[in-house]
């Protein structure tokens, strides 16, 4: 039973761990700071920029109340079931799902921000997003 429950916890911990890593990913550090601190956008690309930031600030407020929604689930598969059950596995799969949807998601949000850019402006920007992706590897 206790191995069971320590299974379940670190699947939780795990999906948690996950979900931390890609939410701070886009927060730390910011590329919308980047952006608007480092690039000289002109008046146009601010403006585009901010219909960029507050489509996506929608809908990662959306994905973010789902991955709060499956952690929910998991915490009350696990309470229910007391193993790893069908529907802890289905509740740790929903999880998984969310969080790829939001990285998807902010995949194509920093694509979009980069279509707005110069070609001198794109190729700093794509500098530190591979730095930023790359950043716990090194």
């Amino acid at each position: 039973m206790l191995t069971l429950v320590l299974v379940a916890l670190a699947a939780g911990l795990g999906a948690w761990g996950g979900a931390k890593y890609v939410l701070r990913a886009e927060r730390e550090p910011s590329l919308h700071s980047f952006l608007h601190g480092k690039l000289n956008l002109s008046t146009d690309q601010k403006a585009k920029l901010e219909i960029l930031e507050t489509e996506f600030a929608v809908r990662r407020r959306a994905r973010e109340a789902e991955l709060r929604l499956a952690n929910a689930e998991l915490a009350a598969a696990i309470e229910t079931q007391h193993r790893y059950s069908p529907e802890v596995t289905s509740a740790i799969e929903h999880f998984h799902d969310v969080m790829g949807e939001l990285q998807k998601e902010t995949i194509v949000h920093i694509l979009d921000m980069r279509a707005i850019l110069t070609p001198n402006q794109a190729a700093i920007f794509d500098k530190r997003v591979s730095e930023a992706l790359t950043e716990e590897t090194k």
